[in-house]
């Protein structure tokens, strides 16, 4: 079995994220087999070149997303039939992948495909923005992880303080603390922040619901502290059960609030076409600071998936999305009130893609993690999303990229593992986790 990546050293991306890319891709095309073992980290980094560390942090993507088990004095290997619930994102077997080529022979066909292909505005595509927003205070970023990048360079300066939830989204903590920022659990005593950023509709990780009266206090108070209020608002759409509820920005007015939206968990993440609403003196230092980044996001991306909105096919989809999405939830909750050890408490989200477990003492979730990948399942431990102090006993069970069957497959797998370590049986009944 030869690894041999196609590395671009000039490109955005890390140069360990094209690695696990490539690896990835080996793997779930059967280039590199079932139970395959991967070679060493010291001898791939030298084979391609690299620092040792990054094929390490390659290997450790592999083995968050399920596919690959490392064992101690013998490797890692490919595992067999991974079931991972450690990643968010949709079902592929889901991807509209007829109505997406229609829709792009549709803008290919478009006479001003030419201009499409041209450099464009820092803002984005102009239509996308007029449907996305009249205001037009709307800026289209590389997915929401761009999002949050451009708001802590304009917004959030080394040595300032920032509210979060807690715990709260890898990829949030990683931008901010990396420009170290502080981060705060929000609701801290006495904080000063110039940012507070919150996911009111089936927060990641937890999967909760902010309540109508918690949202709006949570206006009011961060107008009244003058601290801007970040809304990343990617779930919204995945509604599978209960009333909507109205978004801080439509709370707010536009005055304060600065929310944060994407295609990714409703159409194809691969696509990364996300979007800023902000007040227009915000907007402006935004674009600005895009400008300098990547000078505009990719304009056939965005053509393509307005052209797959406009058709009406995304609304189509959405609601596929959503059915299979209940499903997918159903099964997920029943099985972890079959399976998990007695005590075990996890949360109840009405959509989403995520649900939050606690396991009853002693079990410590992240010790169990290897037993698990040995028994072919994956999730991520609360240690990636703690802000204060990580919960030992807690994970993230991430369910959209799974069929019912597998989610069911996969936490059974998990309660055997579990219920090894407690003499405890199965519970009978769930306990709500709020």
């Amino acid at each position: 079995m030869g690894i041999n990546p196609v590395l671009d050293e000039r490109s955005d991306t890390p140069i360990y994220r094209q690695l696990y890319d490539s690896i990835r891709s080996s793997i779930l095309d059967g280039s590199i087999g079932l139970g395959d073992r991967l070679p060493p980290t010291r001898e791939l980094a030298g084979q391609l070149g690299l620092n040792r560390a990054t094929v390490s942090a390659a290997y450790e993507l592999l083995e968050q997303d399920g596919l690959i088990r490392g064992h101690v004095g013998r490797g890692s290997f490919v595992a067999d039939g991974p079931i991972s619930f450690a990643t968010s994102r949709p079902l592929e077997e889901l991807f509209p992948l007829d109505d997406f080529r229609i829709s792009a022979r549709e803008v290919l066909a478009d006479p001003a495909i030419a201009t499409i292909l041209q450099l464009g505005a820092p803002q984005g595509y102009g239509p996308l923005r007029d449907y996305l927003s009249s205001s037009g205070d709307v800026l289209i970023t590389t997915g929401c992880q761009q999002a949050l990048d451009l708001l802590q360079r304009v917004l959030a300066p080394a040595g300032s303080t920032v509210l979060v939830e807690d715990p709260t989204y890898p990829g949030l903590k990683n931008v901010f603390e990396n420009a170290g920022v502080r981060l705060a659990p929000l609701g801290t005593a006495g904080a000063r922040s110039t940012l507070a950023i919150v996911t009111p509709n089936f927060q990641n990780p937890t999967g909760r619901t902010m309540p109508i009266e918690e949202r709006e206090r949570l206006v009011r108070e961060m107008r009244d502290r003058r601290t801007r209020l970040v809304e990343l608002d990617i779930y919204s759409a995945l509604r599978y059960r209960g009333e909507e509820l109205p978004s801080l920005l439509e709370l707010d007015g536009g005055a304060n609030v600065i929310q944060i939206g994407s295609f990714s968990k409703i159409a194809f993440p691969g696509l990364r076409v996300g979007w800023v609403k902000a007040p227009r003196d915000v907007a402006m230092r935004l674009v600005e600071a895009k400008q300098w980044t990547d000078l505009h996001t990719d304009q056939l991306a965005q053509a393509i998936l307005l052209r797959f909105a406009e058709s009406g096919r995304l609304d189509a989809h959405r609601r596929r999305v959503v059915e299979h999405g209940a499903s997918q939830l159903q099964a997920a909750l029943s099985a972890l009130d079959r399976e998990m050890p007695y005590g075990t408490e996890f949360t109840r989200p009405d959509g989403g893609m995520n649900l939050w477990v606690r396991l009853p003492a002693p079990l410590d979730a992240a010790a169990l993690l290897p037993e698990a990948q040995r028994m072919g399942v994956a999730y991520l431990p609360s240690r990636y999303f703690a802000v204060g102090e990580a919960d030992p006993a807690a994970f993230r069970l991430s369910f959209g990229g799974l069929s019912p069957e597998r989610i069911a497959r996969g936490v059974t797998l998990l309660g055997e593992a579990f219920r090894r370590e407690t003499p405890v049986a199965p519970r009978e009944f769930a306990t709500a986790l709020v």
